[in-house]
Order: C-alpha cells, then structure tokens, then sequence
C-alpha cells in the first residue's frame, strides 16, 4: 500500500479540472490520527490491524514513512534510493514491499510516543508542501492503480489522502474506535478509490453504451458507473442510469476489499449483485492501492 517511487518523464500536462478536493481535509485527518494515537494504551499499540503483517505501531510507523518520503522527494527532490531492473507492475511492488519491511523493521525501536510526535510534525510540514504545488502540473508519481503512467498534481494528492485515511482506518478498525467513516472524509476516499474502476474493466471486451455500477450504500456512499466507448471504459457519477450490472457495497467493505486487506471470495455474502453476474463480480477485483 504505497505510492509509485519512480520519476515521470517529461510528458503533457493534464486537463485543469480538480475533480476531487482533499487538501483541505489533511489537516483534519491528521489532527484526528494524532488524537487517537495519544490515547492508545500499550496494549492497543500492538494490536493486530487487517493488514495481516502489520500491527497498530508498524501502520502508525508507514504513515510516519509517508511523511518523510512525500517531504524528501517532492519537497527535497532527494531520492535515497530508486528502484533498479523494474520491468513490470509486479517488479515495482516488491520493490515498494521491500521498502516497507525495512522502515517498519527499524522503526520498533522507536516508543509510541515519538513516532507520534513525529507524526505530528511531518503531518503539518508535508500539508503545507502539498498546498504550494500547482494542482495542474504533472506530479512527480503517476496513480500507478489507476492505469495513469502520468497524473495532475490533484490527483497525487488525493491519492495521498487515501493512504491517510486508509491507515487511520486500519488503526481504528483494530482497537475499536470510530471517528473517521463520515461523509466528509470518508467520501473523498471512496470517490477517488473509483477512478481504479474503469482500469480494473481494461481487458474486458464489451458492446460500446455497457453500463456497470457500483452504489456504496448508507448516508456516506454515492453511485459509480463505468461506461464502455470507442476509447475504453469511462467512469460517470451520474446517479440514475440504466445499467447491464450492478454491485451494492457496504462501506466498511469498501475500504477493506478495494485496499486488498479482504479477497472477493470473502464478500460474497456482503455484496448485492444484479444484472450480468460476470460484469458486476469483476468490480470485486478493484485494487486501489499499490498492493
């Protein structure tokens, strides 16, 4: 679950159209995190979290990762280490898995306390970086998940939002505390969660007009389709439209499915399905993550 360590060419800009705002919810996010984790006991800190190799601390660790790399690379433009023989997807996944193992490794030696108060302070330098990039100009990581070899500025961001929010997550998710599954920040995660849709449709051959659809139920959810054309499958938010299949999902099954801490085999019973069941399961495989 990270983001794309390899440096983009020099390629055209994007259209100058934010479609989804988080910037303004980081400092949110991270005043709730900071919050949660002072008043973790030591018992809680080494809870086990759905992602299976990590515990609350080793996640709270990634996030402080998060930090320090955004600030080194983006804001430093200092690459300590880069990635070697990548020649596909899989490559760069363990490469990025390798990474991980050895910042959380050496991080158990810091006490909860100070990965905290780094957290807090990383949290707020690399949220004012983010606000002096140009949300139009190419960023220096492609939102890989999405099938972008290139992304706006926007879009980096708001990926980052979802590692925020994800991770959060996982750590309330292990201890038993809510506080982040609101529509204020839980839609902006889901929201920019779909634009791994239509990539996850690339290969599936279709009539041009089929419409598939996911609804995200509860008062937190909203509506996605994608739509096949001439130039591949195109996602639309509109929310009544007549649809070839369909997927109803709960969003505490969301967050866990699309960042691959559950398998579609183990939400068959969580999800409604209708229409052409070989179109509406294959939204079950959406990854959303670099994982």
């Amino acid at each position: 679950m990270d983001r794309l360590c390899v440096i983009l060419k020099n390629e055209p800009k994007m259209t100058n159209e934010i479609k989804i705002e988080t910037l303004h919810l980081f400092s949110i996010l991270d005043r709730k995190l900071i919050e949660l984790l002072k008043s973790l006991s030591l018992e809680e800190w080494d809870s086990q979290t759905v992602a299976k190799l990590w515990k609350v601390k080793d996640v709270a660790s990634h996030l402080l990762d998060g930090n320090l790399r955004g600030l080194s690379t983006s804001r430093d433009s200092y690459f300590g280490e880069k990635p070697e023989n990548i020649q596909s997807y899989q490559d760069l996944i363990g490469f990025l898995n390798k990474l991980n193992i050895s910042w959380t490794s050496a991080t158990k030696r810091l006490s909860p306390q100070v990965i905290t108060n780094l957290l807090e302070i990383t949290g707020k330098e690399y949220t004012e970086h983010l606000k002096t990039l140009n949300p139009f100009d190419n960023a220096i990581f492609s939102v890989a998940w999405a099938g972008q070899e290139i992304s706006p500025n926007w879009f980096h961001i708001a990926r980052e939002y979802t590692e925020k929010f994800l991770h959060q997550q996982q750590i309330r998710d292990a201890v038993g505390r809510q506080g982040i599954m609101t529509k204020e920040l839980f839609y902006p995660f889901v929201d920019t969660f779909m634009f791994a849709f239509p990539h996850t449709f690339s290969n599936v051959s279709a009539e041009n007009g089929t419409t598939v659809s996911i609804e995200v139920s509860t008062d937190i959810g909203g509506f996605w389709n994608i739509i096949k054309t001439d130039k591949g499958w195109v996602l639309d938010k509109s929310k009544n439209i007549d649809t070839h299949a369909k997927v109803i999902i709960d969003p505490e099954t969301v967050w866990k499915l699309f960042s691959k801490s559950w398998k579609p085999e183990q939400v068959t019973d969580k999800v409604k399905v209708s229409g052409n069941t070989t179109l509406a399961k294959q939204t079950l495989n959406i990854v959303a993550v670099m994982a």
